[in-house]
């Protein structure tokens, strides 16, 4: 048992030995990436973390970087940003930052309200607020307060950026026709995509087109016309054009519900039409079949008749049976008396059947 618990711990030490200089073993080639409490917890802040300066500090190249670097030792790459009203393309863009590389750090600076206001312009949400925004996004490790406008080598080299994350379009900005050019000069810029459809100034542009009807929407859920910077006569106008898409929303309904019932009863009267008509079909059919020329009426009244006749007329006796004699009647007898009565003479007739026996009398 001792000998297979030493094995055991020999083969560990062999592995954590030939562990190679980017963080990968021989036999996987990906270094298993380090399980960040970013994932639970909000990002530190940079002054919060800190960073040790026992280690001399010296960039990776764009290749070692891709190839993969120790796990005591991930790609420190840098991303700023005014992050006003934090939205998708932000959380999109600094995904693509978090994803460079197999083993990479995310730091985030956020510009503080005064550089914001001086060289971009005001913004809805204040510094304490887009602060408290990207430090929630799970791709963050580090926090960057006060970031600055333009990125010295000495912030670089305090911070231990290896690469600046942004998008490729130049940033023309506070007298420079792109900010980022030094950057790109020195080998440092790592580019990202922007998101299309999607961006702060958008979001702002369809609030101020749309500007009556989220007044209407914001007093209708209790904020005051004075918090709103709403004078009397506008919050009245406001609230009659609510009243009014009421009663509109209410006769479009009453519409919605009419049609629907036009529509039914349309639906029933087609069915009832066609109920009616398979009826009558079979109702003239049946009507046919008995009172019709060969119908049933037909036969059966001339099945009728024959038993009539056949009822009415005698049956004849067959021509083949044998005829039967009469008897004589019995010859009258006059009352005592022997002999039968004297016969009448036979009148005389000539040859064309008359009689004549009155003119030899004459």
């Amino acid at each position: 048992m001792d000998m297979q618990v030493a094995a055991k711990s020999n083969s560990r030490k062999r592995r954590k030995d030939d562990t190679g200089s980017n963080g990968t073993t021989d036999d996987d080639a990906t270094p298993v990436k380090i399980l960040r409490p970013t994932l639970s917890m909000p990002a530190p802040f940079a002054n919060e973390n800190g960073v040790t300066g026992d280690k001399p500090y010296k960039r990776v190249t764009f290749e070692e970087a891709k190839i993969g670097t120790p796990l005591d030792r991930p790609v420190r790459v840098y991303a700023d940003g005014i992050f006003d009203l934090f939205h998708s393309g932000h959380a999109r863009a600094l995904m693509q930052a978090k994803s460079l590389f197999p083993n990479t750090y995310l730091i985030v600076g956020v510009c503080n309200d005064d550089l914001t206001h001086q060289f971009k312009g005001f913004t809805v949400m204040n510094e304490a607020e887009r602060y408290d925004a990207v430090r929630h996004c799970r791709y963050v490790d580090e926090l960057v307060q006060n970031a600055p406008w333009s990125l010295s080598p000495e912030f670089l080299e305090m911070h231990r950026i290896d690469f600046v994350a942004h998008d490729d379009i130049p940033y023309s900005s506070a007298g420079s026709e792109d900010v980022y050019q030094h950057i790109k000069d020195a080998g440092m810029f790592a580019p990202t995509q922007r998101t299309e459809g999607i961006s702060t100034s958008d979001i702002i542009t369809r609030i101020v087109r749309d500007y009556d009807l989220y007044v209407r929407r914001n007093l209708q859920r209790g904020y005051t016309a004075k918090e709103l910077n709403v004078s009397f006569i506008n919050e009245k106008k406001y609230n009659l054009q609510e009243r009014v898409d009421k009663v509109k929303q209410k006769v479009k309904d009453v519409e919605e519900k009419s049609k629907e019932f036009v529509q039914k009863v349309e639906e029933k009267s087609i069915d009832l039409i066609q109920k009616w008509e398979e009826k009558s079909r079979e109702f003239i059919g049946n009507f046919l079949e008995m009172f019709g020329p060969e119908g049933a009426l037909k036969h059966i009244l001339k099945e009728g008749k024959g038993r009539m006749l056949q009822a009415i007329t005698p049956k004849q006796s067959p021509s083949s049976s044998p005829t039967r004699e009469r008897s004589p009647s019995p010859s009258f007898r006059w009352p005592f008396s022997k002999t039968s009565p004297p016969s009448s003479p036979k009148p005389d007739l000539d040859a064309t059947g008359y009689d004549t026996s009155d003119d030899d009398t004459e």
